[in-house]
C-alpha cells in the first residue's frame, strides 16, 4: 500500500476530529497539529476552509462509496443482494453502538451544518447521494433478478427512499443516543421496503 500524501494525511485526521466535533468549530491548527505538517503545506494543497472542505467530502464520499460497491454488488462474500444489504445494515448498527451512540458517518454528521453555509459542498453531498441511490439501485436490480426481493419493489424509488430512510435513522440515533430507530428502520427495509418474494 502506498505512503498517504500529505494531502491524503490532513484529509484523512480532518476526517477523525469533525467526526467528534464538527465543520466549523474546527481550526486548521488542530488539524494540522494532528498530523505534524505546517500551515503552509495545507495551504499548498487548499485554497480557503470552504474548498478544503469540498475536498475532504469528495474524499470521503469516494472512500464510502468505493466500500458501498465492494459491499453491496459483490457476490464473494453473500450470493442474497436483499441479505447482503441487511448485513451491511446491521453492520452499520455495530458500528454506531462502538462509537458510543455518536454518528460515525461524516456525511450525516455534516450534512446540516454545510448544506446552507456552502454551495460547493452541498453539491459534493448531494452528487455522493446520487451516487449511493445507484449503487442501491443496481443491488436491488440485482436481488430482484436472483429472486431475493420481491418483484413489484421499483428499484428506483426504493434505493432513494433506503437512503433517506437509513440518514434520518442515523440522525435520529445520534440524538437519541440509542440505536432503536435504526433497528426500526432495519425493520421497514427488510419487511416492507425490501420484502421477500
Amino acid at each position: 500500500m502506498a505512503t498517504p500524501t500529505t494531502k491524503e494525511r490532513i484529509l484523512d485526521a480532518a476526517e477523525e476530529i469533525m467526526l467528534t466535533k464538527s465543520f466549523h468549530s474546527v481550526g486548521l491548527n488542530e488539524i494540522l497539529r494532528a498530523v505534524n505538517v505546517p500551515k503552509g503545506s495545507f495551504y499548498h494543497h487548499f485554497e480557503s476552509k470552504e474548498q478544503f472542505g469540498v475536498e475532504l467530502l469528495k474524499h470521503y464520499m469516494a472512500d464510502a462509496s468505493a466500500y458501498k460497491r465492494r459491499i453491496l454488488l459483490s457476490t464473494e462474500t453473500e450470493a442474497n443482494a436483499r441479505q447482503r444489504l441487511l448485513t451491511f445494515l446491521e453492520s452499520n448498527i455495530a458500528r454506531f453502538l462502538e462509537c458510543n451512540g455518536k454518528c460515525p458517518c461524516l456525511v450525516v454528521k455534516l450534512a446540516s451544518e454545510v448544506a446552507d453555509f456552502s454551495e460547493p459542498m452541498r453539491q459534493v453531498l448531494a452528487d455522493g447521494h446520487e451516487e449511493w441511490a445507484r449503487i442501491a439501485e443496481a443491488m436491488i436490480r440485482e436481488g430482484i433478478a436472483n429472486g431475493n426481493i420481491h418483484p413489484d419493489v421499483d428499484p428506483k424509488s426504493a434505493s432513494r427512499l433506503f437512503g433517506s430512510l437509513w440518514m434520518g435513522a442515523m440522525q435520529h440515533a445520534a440524538i437519541a443516543r440509542n440505536a432503536e430507530p435504526l433497528r426500526d428502520a432495519l425493520d421497514f427495509i427488510a419487511t416492507k421496503l425490501l420484502p421477500e418474494p
